[in-house]
C-alpha cells in the first residue's frame, strides 16, 4: 500500500510564518524594551526628584571682614580708606552710580550699595567725606537715609568651599532684572515657554545648519536641556548621554514648572573660572566681572552675560576682550530683534566699553592664615559638612587696614635682618588684636602672607624666651608683703644640682652680672639671673599656674628651665596670655568671628565678649609700669627709631638661645601684637628679640593712627617718690628719683616730694607713661 506525500508549503504560508515570527519577536523586544525604558524612567525620575526637591545646590560660607564705619572723627588714612574701597568691589567712577567713589585728594564721593547685616539692612546712602590728620570730618549724606554713622558693605575675605570646588550667589527670580532672562530667552531658548522641554523643530535647524558648515555652528539645545546637562550629567559627547538629557529632560518639565526651572538654570550655569573653583550662576558672575550685584547691572552688561553661556573660556572678557566684545555686540542685536531694548538703546550699547572690572570681585582666600584661625574657631560649634555647603555669613573680626600693616611689616622688613643663608631661611609670624576686646584684627601666617601653607602664627610652638618674665614678676608682685617694684633681686650666678647629678647653670644673655639690682630694672634690662631666683623662690608651679589662668592650655613642664622660657608656645597663644597684661588682669579669650547667619540673613550664632578676672589688677599695673619702663630704657627702647616718641609702649622682648626664636610682645592703648622670627628649621639666627622681633613690631606700629597706653590707676595703687636704693628722699637726691606705683601697705614708710625745675622734669618724664 502506497504512503501517500505532504505536499510542500506554499511560499506563501511560509512568508505568512515567518512574519508572524518577526512580529513575535519584535513584539517581545519592545515589550522587554518598554519593561527596561519604564525601569530606566523610573530611575531617572528619582535622580532628578531626590536633587530637586532635596538640596538643590551646596552653596559656600561667605566670611566678611568687619564692616567699616564712617562717622566724623573716626580714625582712617586717605590711603587706607581708597584701599578698603577696592577690597569691598567699589569702582572708581563718578561716586553716583551704586558702588562707585570718586576721590580729589583727601576727598571722597562714594555711593553704597546698601548691605543686609546680622542687625538689619544698611540702606544705599550717596555720601562725601574728608580725610585730614587720619581722621574723617565733614560727613555728609548726599542721597538715601540721613545718619551720623554709615557702614561700607564689608569686604568678602574668604569662602569655605565644597569640595567639587563650585561657588555661586543664589538669586531668587523675582530678584533678578527682567531683562536677564527674557535676554537669554532670546539668545538660547526663544519657545522656553512652550516645548515641553525639547524643541524638535530647534534640532533639525541646527543639525542643517552644522551639516552647511560641515561643523558645529548652532546648538539646538533647549534651557531644560542645558541645565540638565550642567545639573546632572557630565560633558561627554555621547549618543548615550544626548538620550540621557532628552530623557530627563522630559521628566524634568514634567515634575516642575517653568519658573523653577529658569530659575534653577539661572542659578547654575557655569559662567567662568576663578583659580580652582568655578563661577556658577549670574548672581556671582555679576560680582565676579563688574563688582555689581545682579539688580544693578545695564543692558550692555547683562548682554555679556548672556553672550558667555555660549563659552565663557572662549569670550573670557579679561582674556579676550576682542571676542567678548562682538559677542556682547551681536547679543545686543538679537535683544533689538526680539524688541526687548530700542533701536537707539541697542546703538548706544554697543558704543560702550565691556566694563569689566580689572580684577576679579571675589577670588581666591585673601588671608589663608586669617581663614585658617577663623575656620577652628567655627568648629567648635559647626560641622564642615554645613560649612561648606549651607551659604552660611560668616562676620569676622579682621580689619583690612590692619591686617595690610601688618603683611606688609613682616613682608618689607625680614629680608633686612640677615644676610645670606639666613635671610634666606627666615620666617616670621604676627598677630594683632584689639587691646580690650580680644579680637584678632589681623593674623600673618609666614614671610609670605599669601601662601596657603604652615600657619606659623597657629601651628609654630616655640620658646617664648624671656616673654615668660613679666609672669613671673606678676607672680611676685601678687605677694606686696615680699615684693615691690624696687625690691632687690639678685643677678649673681649660682648652680642647682639635681638628685641624678645632672648641673644646671643658668646665665644672662650676656654673660655678666650686675650684683643686686631692683625688680623693675631686671625685668626692663631682660636679665636671667634674677627672673629664675624670684621664680625658685614662689616656685615653679606657682608661675606655671600663673600662665595657665592667662590662657595657656597645653601642658607646662614645671622644670626650672620653664623660668627662661623654654615653654613653647604659637604666637596664637602669646597673643592670648599677653591679653591679659594689657587687660588689668581680666582673661579676654581671643576671637575671631562676630555673627554667623543663615544665607537669607537670619541670625545663628553670636559671639560676644567674655571676660574672666584672673589676677589682681594692682599687681597688673605694677607690670604694666614696669613693662613701660622696657621700652623707655630698656631692652624695647630702639623700637622709638621707628614709632613716635609721643606714643606711650608697654612690651617686652624675648630671645631663646643662638637666636634660634626672637619675640616681641606689646601694646599701645588701641593694639596688641606678637611677633615672631625664626627658621622654620630651627636653626639658629643669631638674631634677638630686639634685632629680629621688634623691627617688624615698630614697623607695624608706626603706621597706624592710634592712641598711646594711659593705664587706669586701680584702687589700692598709689605712686610715690623712691629711689632704687629705698632711701628717704629729699631736694638733693631727686637727680635718682622715681615716680612708682606701690599696692597698699607696700610703699616705703618715707614719703617726700620732689620740689622745683628737677622735679617738674622729672615728673613729666614718668607721668607722661600714663598720659
Amino acid at each position: 500500500m502506497a504512503k501517500s506525500k505532504t505536499p510542500p508549503p506554499s511560499p506563501r504560508n511560509a512568508r505568512t510564518r515567518s512574519r508572524a515570527g518577526f512580529w513575535r519577536l519584535f513584539f517581545r523586544v519592545s515589550a522587554v524594551g518598554l519593561v527596561l525604558l519604564a525601569g530606566w524612567m523610573v530611575y531617572l525620575d528619582a535622580i532628578i526628584t531626590s536633587r530637586f526637591e532635596g538640596r538643590r545646590f551646596e552653596v559656600p560660607s561667605r566670611v566678611y571682614a568687619r564692616p567699616l564705619e564712617l562717622y566724623d572723627g573716626a580714625s582712617v588714612s586717605a590711603a587706607a580708606l581708597e584701599r578698603e574701597l577696592a577690597l569691598s568691589g567699589f569702582r572708581q567712577g563718578d561716586g553716583v552710580k551704586p558702588g562707585s567713589y570718586r576721590r580729589r585728594g583727601g576727598q571722597f564721593w562714594i555711593s553704597t550699595r546698601g548691605f543686609r547685616f546680622p542687625d538689619g539692612q544698611e540702606p544705599r546712602r550717596r555720601l562725601t567725606l574728608t580725610i585730614a590728620g587720619d581722621q574723617v570730618v565733614d560727613l555728609r549724606v548726599l542721597a538715601g537715609e540721613a545718619s551720623p554713622i554709615v557702614r561700607l558693605e564689608p569686604a568678602q575675605i574668604g569662602g569655605i568651599y565644597p569640595s567639587h570646588q563650585e561657588d555661586r550667589i543664589l538669586v531668587r527670580l523675582d530678584q533678578v532684572p527682567p531683562l536677564l532672562p527674557a535676554a537669554l530667552m532670546a539668545v538660547e531658548d526663544r519657545h522656553f515657554y512652550e516645548h515641553f522641554g525639547l524643541a524638535p523643530l530647534s534640532i533639525a535647524r541646527a543639525m542643517l545648519a552644522n551639516l552647511k558648515a560641515g561643523a558645529i555652528v548652532q546648538g539646538g539645545s533647549t534651557l531644560t536641556q542645558q541645565l540638565v546637562k550642567n545639573f546632572f550629567l557630565s560633558q561627554e559627547q555621547t549618543l548615550a548621554r544626548k538620550a540621557n538629557e532628552a530623557l530627563m529632560s522630559l521628566l524634568l518639565e514634567w515634575h516642575y514648572d517653568k519658573d523653577d526651572i529658569l530659575e534653577t538654570y539661572l542659578n547654575e550655569v557655569y559662567l567662568g573660572q576663578a583659580g580652582t573653583r568655578s563661577i556658577n550662576g549670574f548672581g556671582l558672575a555679576s560680582q565676579f566681572y563688574f563688582g555689581e550685584s545682579l539688580a544693578g547691572l545695564e543692558a550692555h552688561q547683562i548682554a555679556l552675560l548672556v553672550g558667555m553661556v555660549k563659552g565663557p573660556s572662549y569670550y573670557n572678557p579679561r582674556r579676550h576682550p576682542e571676542r567678548a566684545l562682538k559677542r556682547r555686540n551681536l547679543v545686543l542685536s538679537e535683544m533689538e530683534e526680539a524688541g526687548l531694548i530700542s533701536a537707539a538703546e541697542a546703538n548706544r550699547a554697543r558704543g560702550l566699553p565691556l566694563g569689566v572690572s580689572e580684577r576679579p570681585s571675589y577670588s581666591e582666600n585673601r588671608y589663608p592664615a586669617y581663614i585658617d584661625l577663623v575656620r577652628r574657631h567655627l568648629a567648635r560649634d559647626y560641622r564642615e559638612e554645613d560649612l561648606r555647603s549651607e551659604g552660611l555669613r560668616i562676620f569676622t573680626t579682621l580689619n583690612p587696614s590692619i591686617q595690610y600693616a601688618a603683611e606688609y611689616a613682616v613682608r618689607d622688613t625680614v629680608p633686612r635682618l640677615a644676610t645670606g643663608e639666613v635671610r634666606d631661611a627666615l620666617e616670621a609670624a604676627m598677630v594683632v588684636t584689639a587691646k580690650d576686646t580680644g579680637e584678632v584684627l589681623a593674623l600673618v601666617g609666614g614671610r609670605d602672607p599669601a601662601f596657603a601653607g604652615f600657619n606659623r602664627a597657629l601651628d609654630a610652638e616655640r620658646p617664648i624666651g624671656s616673654l615668660i618674665k613679666p609672669f613671673i614678676y606678676l607672680t611676685a608682685l601678687s605677694h606686696p608683703d615680699r615684693y615691690t617694684l624696687i625690691t632687690p633681686v639678685r643677678d649673681q650666678s649660682f648652680v642647682l644640682e639635681f638628685d641624678d647629678g645632672r648641673r644646671w647653670q643658668p646665665k644672662n644673655y650676656d654673660g655678666e652680672e650686675h650684683g643686686e639690682v631692683p625688680l623693675h630694672r631686671a625685668l626692663a634690662k631682660s636679665y636671667n639671673l634674677p627672673a629664675v631666683r624670684t621664680g625658685l623662690d614662689l616656685g615653679v608651679d606657682a608661675v606655671a599656674e600663673t600662665l595657665q589662668a592667662f590662657g595657656v592650655t597645653s601642658p607646662i613642664s614645671r622644670y626650672p628651665s620653664m623660668l627662661l622660657g623654654s615653654v613653647s608656645m604659637t604666637p596664637v597663644t602669646v597673643a592670648q596670655i599677653y591679653q591679659g597684661l594689657a587687660t588689668s588682669g581680666f582673661n579676654t579669650p581671643l576671637r575671631t568671628i562676630r555673627e554667623v547667619t543663615d544665607a537669607q540673613g537670619e541670625p545663628l550664632s553670636r559671639y560676644p565678649l567674655e571676660v574672666d578676672q584672673v589676677a589682681d589688677p594692682a599687681a597688673v599695673h605694677l607690670v604694666q609700669y614696669a613693662m613701660q619702663e622696657v621700652m623707655q630704657e630698656g631692652t624695647g627702647r630702639s623700637a622709638y627709631y621707628t614709632v613716635p616718641r609721643q606714643l606711650t609702649l608697654a612690651g617686652k622682648t624675648g630671645t631663646t638661645d643662638d637666636g634660634r626664636d626672637a619675640w616681641f610682645a606689646g601694646f599701645s592703648g588701641d593694639l596688641l601684637a606678637v611677633a615672631w622670627v625664626g627658621r622654620d628649621d630651627n636653626g639658629p639666627t643669631s638674631l634677638t628679640g630686639a634685632t629680629g622681633a621688634l623691627p617688624i613690631w615698630a614697623r607695624f606700629m608706626a603706621s597706624l593712627p592710634q592712641h598711646s597706653f594711659s593705664p587706669v590707676v586701680p584702687d589700692g595703687v598709689s605712686y610715690h617718690w623712691v629711689n632704687d636704693e629705698r632711701q628717704a628722699l629729699t631736694g638733693e637726691h631727686c637727680e635718682n628719683a622715681r615716680y612708682m606705683p606701690f599696692i597698699t601697705g607696700s610703699e616705703p614708710e618715707q614719703h617726700v616730694s620732689c620740689s622745683g625745675a628737677l622735679e617738674r622734669r622729672i615728673r613729666s618724664w614718668f607721668e607722661g607713661l600714663f598720659q
